[in-house]
């Protein structure tokens, strides 16, 4: 059970949200609603640094198998 004013912590996909109770709901509601109930308290996330983009020219057709293979080790090697 939550009440006004606790903090409340999940783990939604890679990030935590923290998210401060408002207002206790007892029945189901719209979004609308539902955002009026808690005061998001998430740090905003990191600034993502821009990854350079391989770039073919324009009308070369599609890449050959050589390509697609430096692609592929170029992207993981990214991550």
């Amino acid at each position: 059970m939550v009440s006004p004013g606790d903090e409340v912590r999940a783990r939604v996909g890679d990030t935590t949200r923290i998210v401060q109770v408002t207002r206790v709901i007892h029945k189901r509601v719209g979004a609308a609603d539902a955002v009026t109930c808690y005061l998001d308290r998430t740090p905003p996330p990191p600034p993502t640094v821009a990854v350079p983009v391989a770039a073919r020219d324009r009308g070369t057709g599609r890449p050959t198998k050589r390509d697609r293979r430096i692609l592929d080790r170029w992207r993981a090697a990214q991550r």
